[in-house]
């Protein structure tokens, strides 16, 4: 399970060296195991989402994991399952530059990795729901950028996204990509080995590694930096929360993918659904928080969406190719 990195700077020249394992075999790696598709269910959904008008779709790791990046809470493949470390709280980055140094020295050794993911073929198809009219808003919990990297564009990434940085101090924005070259810049000798990947982007690292690790202030005021994502401990700003409760509200049915919803900040916006009451459909492995609420479920990985085929898709469109997909023998 083991996923070995090295990032080192020679001649100027940064490598970054994956394991075999993790450049080919880490797609089927952090997704958990599940049941077989069942057929019944799957035309129940695509019966679910040819009668919504207005669907509103709300994502979370689930759909990235096929695409190689993992998650905290799946069964046996999820980082609180694999080991006994937690993600950082917005508090200990807000109030310790040692932190802030740890984080951004392990950001640094995992960001060539983690901005290299694409996505997969359910980021595919929801952005295709999008082009034909069906899907109405899209709200995801992951940071991962893979729904924007795939084409959606009526989207809000309900925690952010790790492709922004944001200064603490004046609010400024830049590229993430902007922020690994100028960490390159601060420390061209220095050089960390790593196993094992998390969910966000960053790797492990021991805190003697960290510990020569330069960070860049802001360029604008010389502020502390953070990406721009909601950690732990912190909270969803009102403006966006209030903004999804409103698409909530206009929407005619909810469909759940890849999300446990023990996170309150998603799980919110079902109980908002529900007091509409608004048909919910959840796909996701393994049990969810709101699955008494839900008229359909299906313990299915994401990729069960290239089983889905739309009503009135002319025959010439290239959209088709998303149904085609092993999983799909039914």
């Amino acid at each position: 399970m083991n996923v070995g990195l090295t990032l080192r700077a020679a001649k100027g020249c940064w490598r970054l060296n994956l394991s075999q394992q993790c450049a080919h075999g880490s797609i089927g790696l952090f997704v958990p195991p599940s049941p077989p598709v069942d057929p019944e269910k799957v035309k129940e959904l695509q019966r679910f989402v040819s009668l919504s008008k207005r669907l509103l779709v709300m994502t979370g790791a689930g759909v990235s994991t096929e695409s190689g990046i993992p998650d905290y809470r799946s069964e046996k493949v999820g980082l609180y399952a694999r080991t006994d470390r937690r993600p950082i709280q917005h508090r200990d980055f807000v109030q310790r530059a040692p932190v802030r140094q740890r984080y951004w020295a392990r950001n640094f050794v995992g960001w060539p990795r983690f901005s290299s993911h694409q996505p997969n073929p359910a980021h595919w198809a929801l952005s295709s729901w999008e082009r034909l009219g069906k899907l109405y808003w899209l709200v995801t919990q992951n940071v991962d950028a893979l729904h924007t990297k795939a084409g959606s564009q009526r989207l809000t990434e309900l925690h952010g996204c790790m492709h922004r940085v944001l200064c603490l101090a004046c609010g400024e924005q830049t590229p993430r990509g902007v922020l690994q070259e100028r960490f390159e810049a601060l420390n061209p000798t220095w050089r960390a080995e790593a196993h094992g990947l998390a969910p966000d982007g960053d790797v492990f690292l021991t805190e003697e590694q960290v510990q020569s690790f330069r960070v860049p202030s802001c360029a604008r005021c010389g502020g502390p930096l953070k990406p721009d994502v909601v950690f732990f401990g912190d909270t969803v700003s009102p403006d966006k929360v209030d903004f999804v409760h409103r698409r909530v509200k206009e929407a005619d049915s909810l469909l759940v993918v890849g999300s446990s919803l023990q996170v309150y900040s998603g799980y919110r916006f079902i109980l908002t659904a529900r007091e509409k009451k608004l048909p919910i459909a959840i796909l996701n492995i393994g049990p969810t928080r709101s699955d008494h609420l839900a008229c359909l479920k299906l313990d299915s990985r994401a990729g069960t969406f290239v089983c889905i085929q739309l009503l009135k898709i002319p025959k010439d469109s290239s959209l088709l190719l998303l149904v085609e997909a092993p999983e799909c023998s039914l």
